[in-house]
Order: structure tokens, then sequence, then C-alpha cells
């Protein structure tokens, strides 16, 4: 069976302000003709199909036309849920799209529940798991102080029940949103941690022959059998060294994986400059950057005059612009922002007990900063599912 693998659309989502709407319908037009010049016969979609719970009228417009597309090609989809995704409004219609062959898996109640879809070797079962936000399903899958890993592992152990009573030979695939060890995150993704975890060992999903992930926006290969298509556009500058693309995937009647990945149109190149405003005017090995959207960042001792105004006569596509003066780093008048880089909101709230009171808090001050981060979290989650 020809799997064509795909996640993290963002339908709605823009990149610097930058309407991205037009670039998502062109990647659904490629998503289609791939489907249909590669003869696949079955698509995923690992999570994350809109950008929010609520997406604008034109990114239902757009999925909805992708399902009529896919639909009319006759060959089944299977979709999830992501983290940015309303499960509920996704799942809507759900009955009546599977019986177009449009396959939505968004209730964490039917992860053992498959997506039966045959080939001359017989069937293939396709599982969906949902983003399982774990204060959310802690209840459905019986566990107590829910993580990640518990409701993940909770999730698999109906998956292999359920392939464990089905007749030998069944091949399975699985479909996954989650933050798996060893992958790569980009600054485009939302947090997910739980108790300052926010990531699954991929031992999680043994058992299965091929796992399906979303959440993270690099195509990556975790091992042969556990891989993130990643998005199939960038959302941030982070991801200017990224080759977009889906996997293409062919499981063999023994169960065997063999993967191929196929490229995504990008509807302008990302460029990440660095230096002072006269040597990015003035460089000429920059010349292929002209007409790429360009972050940069000024390393000029002083903030120039009109920076955004001059850069956009050579580079008319800057879209983002940093201040990042050459400095000691104990400068005093090094950024606040350069002093938090790579620090999460729980190291930070630390740091300010520290700064308040000359020592850091102690094991029990931090769990209720854990746990306050984590309320805060569950609470915003839980609202998004309510809209």
């Amino acid at each position: 069976m020809r799997i064509l693998h795909t996640s993290d659309w963002h339908l709605g989502r823009s990149f610097h302000r930058v309407g991205m709407l037009g670039a998502q319908a062109e990647f659904i037009g490629h998503l289609v003709s791939t489907v249909r010049e590669r003869e696949v016969d079955a698509v995923v979609v690992s999570g994350d199909v809109y950008d929010r719970a609520v997406p604008p009228l034109a990114a239902v417009e757009l999925f909805d036309d992708a399902l009529h597309r896919l639909a009319g090609l006759g060959v089944p989809t299977v979709m999830i849920s992501g983290n940015h995704d309303s499960a509920r409004r996704l799942g809507v219609g759900a009955g009546l799209m599977g019986r177009a062959g449009i396959h939505l898996r968004t209730e964490p109640s039917a992860c053992g529940t498959p997506v039966l879809l045959p080939d001359a070797h017989g069937d293939v079962a396709f599982y969906g798991l949902p983003y399982l936000e774990p204060a959310l399903v802690r209840d459905e899958f019986g566990v107590g102080r829910a993580g990640h890993e518990t409701v993940l592992a909770a999730a698999m152990d109906r998956v292999r029940a359920d392939l464990a009573a089905r007749p030998a030979g069944t091949r399975s695939v699985v479909l996954a949103h989650a933050f798996v060890t060893g992958g790569e995150p980009s600054d485009s993704e939302r947090d997910i941690a739980v108790g300052g975890v926010a990531s699954v060992p991929a031992a999680v999903f043994d058992g299965v022959d091929y796992v399906a992930l979303g959440h993270l926006h690099g195509c990556q290969t975790l091992t042969d059998r556990v891989r993130y298509s990643g998005s199939p556009l960038a959302y941030s500058f982070s991801e200017a060294g990224h080759r977009k693309s889906m996997w293409l995937v062919d499981l063999a009647a023994d169960g065997t994986v063999t993967a191929e990945r196929v490229d995504c149109p990008a509807p302008r190149p990302l460029a990440r400059l660095r230096g002072t405003l006269e040597e990015l005017l003035a460089d000429p090995a920059l010349a292929p950057h002209e007409e790429a959207w360009v972050e940069a960042t000024l390393t000029d001792p002083v903030r120039p005059a009109d920076p955004m105004a001059r850069l956009t006569e050579r580079f008319p596509h800057t879209l983002a612009l940093v201040f990042d003066p050459d400095r000691p780093s104990d400068d005093p008048d090094v950024s606040y922002a350069r002093r938090l880089a790579g620090r999460d909101d729980r190291q930070i709230a630390e740091d300010f007990v520290a700064h308040v009171r000359g020592a850091g808090p102690d094991p029990h001050e931090r769990t209720v900063l854990r746990d306050a981060f984590d309320a805060v979290r569950a609470d915003e989650a839980a609202r998004e599912v309510a809209r």
C-alpha cells in the first residue's frame, strides 16, 4: 500500500503578517496532483489542519475544497486533530464524510478503533490518535497524574489490543500528534510541555508498522518506522534550513517500510542575515537573498537611522528586524530578549524568584510553579475545546 504522509497544514496562518492562503492553496493542489500522479492508495494527515480552534472562513473553504478534491480521486484519507485544532469542530460531520472516504479521527475514545483499508495483501489498520491533552483525557484512559507519555502509552495499549485480535498479517499505521524524543523543534510550534516535560519516547509506539507523526514542523526520521512529515510551508524563520516535503511511504505485504520525500512548493525562500546595516547593504555575497523573505539581525553598537526603510531598498521582502549589538554578555545594556532567549516560562519564573530574594526556589516551590503553569495551559486548552 502506498501512503502519502503529511501534517501541520495550519490553514489560515500568516507568516510575519504575510497572508499564506494562496501558498496553502498551491500546496493543496500539489498534494492532489501527487496523489494522482504517484498512484497513492491512502493519504494521512497527522493533525493541525487549521492554525486555530476557530479558523477564518477562507481557511474553512480551502479545507472544504481539499476534501472534495481528495474524495473526487477516490483515494481514502485519514485525518486527526492536532493541538491547534478544535477537535469537536473538526470532527463535525465525520460520519457522513467517512462514507465519502474522508475519515476524521478526533475523539480520544476511538483510539483503538481503526479505519480498515484493504489492498492485494489484506487489511491495513489505520489508528488515529488525535492530540491528547493530558489534563483533559486522563479520565478517559484511567490514569492519575497524567503526562504525555502516560496518556499516549494508554492509547497505544488500546491500539495493540485491537491489533492483536485481528487476523495474523494485518498491517498497522498509527497517526499521532505529539513531541517524540529525538525530534528537532522550531520556533513555530506551540509549547505542549506538561510538568516541564514535552516529549515522549519513540518506544511508546512499538508494535506497529508505521507511525505518521505530526506537531514538529521539520521533516524528520526518528526510526525507519517513526517519522515526522513536517509542515508543508515554513511558518517561522527558524525553518529557513528546512526542506519542506511529504513522505511517500510504501508498506509491503510483510510490513516492511520504504519512504521517499516529495518536495512541496515554496512561495519564496527564507534568509536569516546578520551584520551591521552597512555590511548587509554592501555585501555582494548576499545578492542571492534579494528576492527572499528576510530576517535581518543588526549588530551595530548603536541603532542606525531608518534601518527598515534602508534594508527594503535592497531586500524588498524584509519581514523581521532584530537588534543584537555585539557587546559582552555581561554588558548591562544587553537586551532583555537576549537574556531570556532559549528559556521557557517556568525557567523565567524561577529566575525571577532568585532575583527578588537572592536564592532560587526550593523543590516544593518548583513543584508549585510547575503545577501553576500546567494548570494555566490546561485551562487554555479546555477553553479552546469549548469554543
